[in-house]
């Protein structure tokens, strides 16, 4: 970890200054998704710094990044057909474009419900 220390000290001198330091083994992969790519860590040593208010975790690896199209994004959010019909009739659209806005606010209904009154209200207006 740090030159001239060993684990061991580095372990100890950690916890005189009130964190814990866990390493976790068998992870697989870690993924971090951000709005238009993926991050995929395979393999990685992970370790689990703990503070009183907080834990940071600290992955090292190799990472590959992914471009995510919007096929992925709308295989990532299963979509209920009760959610939809809910939606549609709430907001006065049919039910493709309400199942378009819940992939579009993953899942969030109430959200759906407000972006497709918006656009509908717009619309209107012109």
């Amino acid at each position: 970890m740090i030159p001239g220390f060993s684990p061991r000290e580095l372990k100890r001198a950690l916890k005189r200054m009130g964190l814990d330091v866990e390493e976790l083994s068998g992870v697989e992969k870690v993924e971090f998704y951000l709005k238009d790519r993926k991050i995929v860590i395979e393999n990685p040593q992970v370790v689990v710094i703990k503070s009183k208010n907080q834990t940071v975790f600290q992955v090292v690896g190799e990472a590959k990044e992914e471009t995510t199209g919007k096929e992925q994004r709308e295989a990532v959010v299963a979509v209920n057909e009760e959610d939809v019909e809910f939606v549609a009739s709430q907001a006065g659209v049919s039910k493709e474009e309400a199942r378009r806005a819940l992939i579009e606010t993953r899942g969030d209904i109430a959200e759906a419900i407000i972006r497709l009154r918006e656009r509908r209200g717009s619309s209107e207006v012109q």
